[in-house]
């Protein structure tokens, strides 16, 4: 059930938006900051713990001539909240936000100037200042990039948003969305939540060049706008106004709906510690009023705006107000829109690598594993890869990275053995090191240096390696890796923007039919799938039970299943990998493997081991991929053999 919105507060907003020119506020965060409050609190907590601050920075901002005073709430979602322990007080976080506001606006409202020329009596007394509930993105990748889905993001969305409307906010506020498909959730659970009364305002965050995130253009996610239930469309925070004013130029093209800005001032810099952000009110207010001239009707401001800001951001609207009494946004006719290149159908999967073309036509294909040195001298692996092509081996499999280690990069090392060794190669491509723009650069860079087959992992956290100080990027998982490839196949960028050429991958990704957590990792396999992924490579599998229970799991989304069978090399490997990294190591090898004398002996029991795994596992998958430890490839390549 959505909750039933005062009419009347809508209707006048509504109104408010047609006749006169509304200034919001600026920073919440930067004000709190401040005022003493600590950089890694929950500032969306502060509404319980420390009301009266919160309140300050309100009437601060309606002194200065704000008009709109947003809640501090933006974070308040169950998502971020759960974070800092809070994920229970999503309500209480969210009304007692309302709360406050209403207190200030209340308590300003005697105070506020009257309305300028053009907008009503100078005698009417000032209308309340209108109270909006500050909703921001979950912090979270939505599927395919995500495991959040769209049905999940709705929910949370849903929750804070009924928490706000059942306080009684006059409008929403939805700021600094970067992904289309997380606003269009945030402005579905709004309408649920409220119904079609409560104002809703949208702005997304841009890059510099006016573009999303994902690659979408200003005229793409204007129109978008333009079909989904909002009352107001506009752009937040972002690099600072120049880049905003650049953008709504284009957007006032192509909508006849209000506009709203709210810039950054500016990029923050460093100065003793702290981040300043150095876009003074003057500079602001100026570029304010060209916003104006634009035909913005609301204007604020974002990251590091202050009272100071929005006073003089106010003295400009009020000006430009007086000049433009009676002017009227004219509507904009768009223009014809440009034609667009149509996606492109994708190579067909037996066509784009050999490894596709055997897998395809159900022929049983090895791999070996070679891993990138530690250093320039590649010489031994350009070797391993040789020696695999003379004995029939049909793919090298080269990880990126294995155990977050600094290595010569897999790519590289791909691109050698293919044109010194004439050894088809797959690379393994992991999320850890890269953002959604570095992974769609390097796919197109593994396009055009002829690297064809593509293992999709999400990558050791660098904690598991040797440089545990290191910092991790994880844009997105194993999953939006595989959404990006697919698209890049059909000559897509992330945001679905044609591109005019295609990639020729053939997708893999990894999987573990010895999960701890077994329907949390075919649920994972499934979201693969559905987002692309056209074979899969296992885990070393010692348990073949273990092996077939997952088949059987996952036969509705069947894909070549490429076993992965790993050499043991001694008894201290085997209590490794069993203890350390959870690869479950029956009792009987184990005893194999203690008894051997010798390290000779050892290595011999562990490659007789994993040939008669390769020859238990055949009936039942497409492939094998063999480990090499310590750069035994010939060891490999016997294991290997065993399946003809």
């Amino acid at each position: 059930m959505g909750v039933v919105m005062p009419q009347s507060r809508a209707a006048e907003f509504r109104e408010a938006l047609t006749k006169r020119i509304l200034v919001a506020d600026g920073a919440m965060g930067t004000a709190l900051y401040a005022k003493g409050a600590f950089t890694r609190r929950c500032l969306d907590e502060l509404n319980l713990s420390l009301p009266a601050l919160v309140r300050d920075v309100h009437r601060e901002y309606a002194c200065a001539g704000a008009e709109i005073l947003e809640t501090n709430t933006f974070g308040a979602n169950r998502k971020r909240l759960e974070s800092f322990g809070f994920a229970d007080k999503v309500r209480a976080i969210n009304q007692a936000g309302v709360r406050i506001a209403r207190e200030a606006a209340r308590a300003a409202a005697p105070e506020t100037e009257p309305r300028p020329p053009g907008s009503g009596s100078a005698n009417e007394p000032p209308s309340p200042l209108f109270v909006a509930g500050a909703v921001g993105p979950l912090g979270v990748r939505l599927e395919p990039l995500g495991s959040t889905t769209c049905e999940q993001a709705r929910a949370i969305f849903r929750e804070q948003i009924e928490a706000l409307a059942g306080a009684g906010v006059d409008l929403l506020m939805l700021e600094t969305f970067r992904d289309l498909a997380e606003l269009r959730e945030a402005i579905l659970a709004g309408r649920e939540a409220a119904g079609p009364d409560l104002a809703i305002a949208a702005h997304l965050s841009i890059e510099d060049d006016g573009t999303l995130a994902d690659g979408a253009s200003t005229e793409e996610f204007t129109r978008r706008l333009n079909e989904w239930p909002v009352d107001v469309i506009g752009l937040n925070c972002s690099s600072g106004p120049r880049a905003i004013l650049e953008a709504v130029e284009k957007m006032a093209a192509w909508t006849v709906k209000p506009l709203s800005v709210l810039p950054n001032a500016g990029l923050p810099v460093p100065v003793d510690g702290r981040n300043v952000y150095l876009c003074s009110p003057a500079y602001m207010a100026n570029y304010a009023r060209r916003f104006l001239r634009i035909g913005v009707r609301i204007v604020g401001g974002c990251c590091g705006t202050t009272p100071e800001h929005i006073r003089e951001i106010r003295d400009q609207a009020r000006s430009f107000q007086a000049e433009e009494t009676h002017t009227r946004l004219e509507v904009i006719e768009p223009p014809a829109r440009s034609a667009r290149r149509p996606e492109l159908e994708p190579i067909p999967f037996a066509q784009r690598s050999d490894l596709a073309a055997k897998l395809a036509a159900g022929r049983f294909v090895t791999l070996v594993e070679i891993v990138p040195p530690r250093g320039l001298d590649a010489s031994r692996e350009m070797e391993g890869a040789k020696l695999c092509k003379r004995a029939g081996i049909d793919c090298v499999n080269v990880p990126n990275g294995p155990r977050a280690s600094a290595r010569l990069s897999a790519a590289a090392l791909c691109h050698l053995i293919h044109h010194q060794a004439g050894m088809e190669t797959l690379l393994h491509f992991c999320c850890r090191d890269r953002n959604v723009l570095s992974i769609q650069s390097d796919l197109l860079g593994a396009g055009a240096m002829g690297i064809p087959n593509l293992l999709c992992i999400t990558g050791d956290p660098p904690r598991s390696g040797g440089y545990p100080d290191a910092t991790a990027v994880f844009d997105v998982d194993s999953v939006g890796l595989v959404a990006i490839a697919s698209n890049l196949n059909r000559g897509l960028d992330l945001g679905g923007n044609p591109m005019g050429s295609r990639t020729a991958l053939t997708i893999g990704v990894a999987a573990n039919p010895a999960a701890l957590d077994l329907d949390e990792e075919v649920r994972r396999f499934e979201a693969k799938v559905k987002a692309g992924a056209e074979f899969v490579v296992t885990q070393p599998v010692f348990q073949v039970d273990l092996l077939e229970a997952f088949l059987k799991r996952i036969e509705q989304h069947r894909i070549p299943v490429i076993a992965g069978i790993w050499p043991l090399a001694s008894f201290r490997n085997a209590e490794f990998l069993a203890n350390e990294l959870r690869v479950p190591v029956p009792p009987a090898y184990m005893t194999r493997m203690s008894e051997a004398q010798s390290a000779e002996s050892a290595q011999a029991e562990g490659a007789a081991i994993a040939r008669e795994l390769v020859q238990r596992v055949r009936p039942m998958a497409a492939g094998v991929q063999i480990a090499a430890p310590s750069g035994r490839y010939k060891a490999a390549i016997e294991v290997a053999q065993a399946a003809r």
